[in-house]
C-alpha cells in the first residue's frame, strides 16, 4: 500500500477551528503534576526487546571518520568491485563485530 507524504510549511499550515483554540486552553489549565506522559499505546520496552530489536530502514547510524593503514593488497581486492569500497569494507566490519557480539565477546 503506497500512502502519500504530507508536509506543510508554516505558510501552508490549515487555520486553526475554535475547536483547537477551545482544546488548546483547556490543556493550557492542567497543572504539569497532573500530566501523564505515558502512552498506553506505546509501552516501556525492556532492555531485552531493544538487544535483539531490527535496525529499519529509518535507523542511521552516525558515521565517523577514520584513517588506518591496511595492507595494499586488502585495498586493492575492496576497490576491485568498484565504487563503494568504504561501504563495503563498513559492511564487513559491521558482520564481524554483530557475530562477535553474538559469540558473547565484549564490544567497547
Amino acid at each position: 500500500m503506497k500512502t502519500k507524504m504530507v508536509s506543510y510549511t508554516f505558510d501552508t499550515l490549515p487555520p486553526r477551528t475554535e475547536a483547537d483554540h477551545a482544546r488548546i486552553r483547556a490543556m493550557s489549565n492542567i497543572p504539569d503534576s497532573e500530566i501523564d506522559l505515558t502512552d498506553p499505546d506505546a509501552p516501556e520496552l525492556s532492555d531485552e526487546h531493544w538487544a535483539t530489536a531490527p535496525r529499519g530502514k529509518f535507523w542511521r547510524p552516525i558515521k565517523a571518520q577514520v584513517t588506518a593503514k591496511l595492507d595494499r593488497d586488502v585495498i586493492a581486492w575492496l576497490k576491485s568491485d568498484g565504487r563503494g569500497y568504504q561501504t563495503r569494507m563498513n559492511a564487513i566490519l559491521r558482520r564481524e563485530m554483530l557475530r562477535a557480539i553474538g559469540e558473547g565477546k565484549k564490544v567497547a
